[in-house]
């Protein structure tokens, strides 16, 4: 079984324990289940730079713990002080010790959209991540079939959020309706080895329609990096493990969005 196949396994086990928990009612009665989202598509929609979407991510399962001194709220702050364009929150508990309280947490305060960032397989996780504050879902096209794609796609829009398609590969393109996802995210790593390569987003890019919002993830962690994303078809960037493992998070988000601005 590889890595991918064994999160999907406990993933279906916590849905079972959230099935067993709460009701959809539950969920409907959250204030924030009520409450209008800020749109991911429009914060990452500009045109002289690349957008920016940073990660608060305490550990991962090929690096281990990424900050020892972790405070989800602390990181959140000095993401929104320095105007980033979203936010994506790591919820997994079990691989990458995350907490869907640290989502709640910091949508209380938000000025930015919020991006829950976990392996979605059931509706209930969306009714889930509505109620706790976020406005935008990863979806992952290795772990889902067209058929759920479709579904969960229509759940979170139901909800009032919108939905980051991530594929690494395009033998996943025709599990893809792009008329009804247009925000898809290129994950350079490889989710079943943890390798990373950013040549991912030019190959993929390179058969995606011209009217899709493209993210480009994982791996990029310098000026020389981004150099090359902007040489491809791209909107966005998502960060977490740089950002994570920098000393001083304020300087190196400021260095990052000057190396974002694209030069005419």
């Amino acid at each position: 079984m590889n890595f991918l196949n064994k999160i999907v396994e406990q993933k279906k086990e916590e849905v079972k324990f959230l099935r067993s928990k709460y009701s959809y009612s539950f969920f409907a009665e959250q204030d924030f289940f009520k409450s209008n989202s800020l749109s991911i598509v429009t914060a990452i929609n500009n045109k002289d730079r690349i957008s920016l979407i940073a990660e608060i991510k305490k550990a991962s399962p090929s690096k281990g713990t990424l900050i020892e001194n972790f405070d989800h709220y602390k990181i959140a702050s000095i993401y929104m002080q320095n105007d980033v364009d979203a936010i994506s929150i790591l919820t997994d508990k079990n691989f990458f010790s995350g907490d869907i309280n640290y989502l709640k947490e910091i949508a209380l305060v938000k000025t930015k959209p919020l991006l829950r960032k976990d392996f979605i397989i059931d509706e209930f996780q969306i009714y889930e991540a509505k109620a706790f504050g976020a406005d935008a879902v990863l979806l992952i096209a290795e772990i889902l079939s067209k058929e759920q794609i479709s579904y969960l796609t229509d759940t979170a829009k139901e909800c009032g959020l919108e939905v980051l398609l991530e594929l690494h590969s395009i033998s996943q393109l025709d599990k893809i309706d792009f008329n009804k996802n247009k925000l898809i995210g290129i994950n350079n790593r490889n989710l079943e080895t943890f390798e990373v390569d950013l040549e991912t987003t030019k190959i993929v890019s390179k058969y995606l329609p011209n009217d899709i919002i493209i993210v480009s993830e994982s791996g990029i962690n310098s000026k020389d990096d981004l150099e090359k994303i902007k040489n491809y078809t791209v909107n966005a960037i998502l960060i977490g493990e740089y950002f994570m493992k920098s000393k001083k998070l304020e300087e190196s988000l400021k260095e990052f969005k000057k190396y974002c601005i694209i030069n005419n």
